[in-house]
């Protein structure tokens, strides 16, 4: 990276999910009110930025992805007027606040859509993407992200629409000038409300091939004028204006497509979410198919993101968010299916170093920062997810034992990391609401909490997170030092240098052993292994051997 160095280098994002965050209500459902009460815990992490998953007002088919109006707040969370406090409390305590955005699809409630359902000649039918019927069939073969055919039929106008997601999200037509304007209108207002960059959802979906759409090919990702648009995106909303956050979730997104979105003199975006790593444990067939993690090829795989991305453009870190499982059970020493609890403070703060110790800008979702473990559910009813109830009913459909189909859930649906933030052990759920939640607690609570975890001295997975951001924040080093990746091939030992990138600081070596037993450093690693910097542990009795689960930051001889 040329040039100043960008503020967000040295940021540490947390995600907030906001109904399984807190409920200040008593509803059951967590709200703006909710987090306004627990802001104190987030600003003690020493975090820069809090990423607000979607409060816009919606019909919830997709848990608020499903956008009915995107300047208003919806009633489920609150108000308006309470966004603004929480903007104003999260500015207060030095933090950013940047908003999820869903700009690929709409509500089918969103009056842009129900003025387009009205006629083929209304303005904003063409807002949409729309396209007649084939010998009485779809268009194309095109398949949802969440199961069932791309298009859906409307026989008011005579036409299919677009959704690749629920039919209850219709994709936008970004080739119509009309609709991309309202949708930079919108951004700049929330711009001028305070609002300090977006997260914007799928946004390389939104660039569609028109030839492709009478065909079958995969033409809805990473489409040639997906650059085009964020450029003028860029123009329209973004330049002018200071120390903003714009990051793109990409599914599909290359090194080399990143290093175009990412790279400053592009004018597109700060960086992108991409998701090579989290796909590795994935069966072809389907992601509830359970592939074991293979060590050596998910080090691989975030190293040549490191490298790529090394002189231009920027890595956001993470392992986990809303779709993904928590990382103690599906990284970590319970990841074999045995105790989920077993290691869970070491397999916790290893990942977290880890991660944090990369080069990029890391993502804490909530609840990691305590060491949060999956639902582990056990019934169908349990789970609150379109996605996980889709492929629950077409996998018994074809024949898999019901058994199975929920073990399936239990370690990859999206609701593993949506229940509830559990405060504390009372009940009926954790501190989180006076009520019964609007989905279970899950397995780990009462055992793991936030009080329980703060409480918990050197053995706190939020302290440790508090002193990795702290090194972030000092270190010159962890921010922009080049990154090398040691030992490819050892099958349970992550070890990496940080040089010391134009700086007095001394580089880092960094050593973890993801193994339930004691790990003797390769010479090639032990001897660059200097004075102890931190680790997750504390300080090492044998300085060349790594105990279970043990995660290690050191200077660099």
């Amino acid at each position: 990276m040329t040039g100043p160095e960008p503020w967000w280098t040295g940021a540490v994002v947390y995600q907030v999910y906001p109904r399984s965050f807190a409920d200040g209500n008593g509803d059951g459902v967590g709200d703006l009110a909710g987090l306004r009460q627990h802001l104190d815990h987030i600003a003690d992490l020493g975090v820069d930025v809090v990423w607000l998953s979607p409060v816009y007002r919606s019909p919830q088919a997709d848990n608020g992805y499903d956008i009915a109006d995107y300047e208003d707040i919806d009633p489920l969370f609150g108000t308006i007027d309470e966004f603004d406090a929480l903007l104003v409390e999260v500015h207060r305590r030095g933090m950013k606040l940047v908003m999820d955005l869903v700009v690929n699809h709409s509500s089918d409630q969103h009056p842009w859509f129900r003025a387009a359902l009205q006629s083929r000649t209304c303005p904003k039918h063409d807002w949409y993407i729309w396209r007649d019927p084939v010998d009485g069939h779809e268009p194309n073969g095109w398949r949802a992200a969440f199961g069932g055919p791309a298009w859906s039929w409307d026989p008011g106008t005579g036409q299919y629409y677009l959704h690749m997601f629920t039919p209850q999200q219709p994709d936008l037509n970004w080739e119509n000038p009309d609709l991309r304007a309202a949708v930079y209108d919108m951004m700049n207002r929330w711009l001028d409300r305070g609002v300090d960059g977006f997260r914007m959802d799928v946004i390389n979906h939104i660039a569609k091939d028109d030839d492709a759409l009478s065909g079958d090919s995969d033409a809805y990702v990473m489409q040639p004028r997906i650059h085009e648009h964020l450029q003028e995106m860029h123009e329209r909303v973004f330049a002018g204006r200071e120390a903003l956050l714009t990051v793109g979730e990409m599914p599909g997104v290359t090194v080399e497509d990143a290093a175009l979105f990412t790279d400053p003199e592009r004018h597109e975006l700060d960086m992108v979410f991409q998701f090579e790593h989290v796909g590795l444990d994935h069966a072809p067939s389907s992601k509830f198919t359970r592939n074991e993690t293979d060590l050596p090829e998910l080090k691989r795989s975030l190293a040549r993101w490191q490298t790529g991305l090394e002189d231009r453009g920027w890595n956001s870190l993470y392992l986990s968010n809303h779709d993904q499982p928590r990382p103690v059970s599906r990284f970590g020493a319970a990841a074999s299916g045995g105790d989920p609890f077993a290691f869970r403070y070491e397999s916790a703060t290893l990942l977290a170093t880890v991660l944090h110790l990369h080069r990029g800008t890391p993502y804490v979702y909530q609840g990691d920062e305590i060491g949060m473990v999956n639902a582990a559910f056990t019934t169908i009813d349990q789970y609150r997810d379109i996605e996980s109830h889709n492929w629950f009913r077409g996998a018994v459909g074809r024949g898999m034992p019901e058994s199975e189909a929920l073990e399936a859930l239990a370690f990859r649906s999206r609701d593993n990391a949506r229940t509830p933030i559990p405060w504390d052990d009372s009940a009926p759920a954790g501190g989180f609401s006076t009520t019964e939640p609007w989905i279970g607690m899950g397995q780990g609570w009462p055992r793991v909490t936030v009080a329980g975890d703060r409480a918990a001295g050197q053995r706190s997975v939020y302290e440790h997170h508090r002193r990795l951001i702290d090194l972030r924040h000092r270190s010159r080093t962890v921010r922009l030092g080049a990154f090398t990746l040691l030992e490819a091939e050892h099958p349970t030992l992550w070890a990496f240098t940080r040089a010391s990138a134009d700086t007095d600081e001394p580089p880092l070596v960094v050593v973890a052993n993801l193994s339930e037993v004691d790990l003797e450093l390769p010479e090639s690693v032990g001897r660059l292994v200097g004075a102890f910097v931190l680790g997750n542990l504390g300080e090492p009795p044998v300085a060349g051997t790594l105990r279970p689960w043990e995660a290690r930051v050191h200077e660099c001889r």
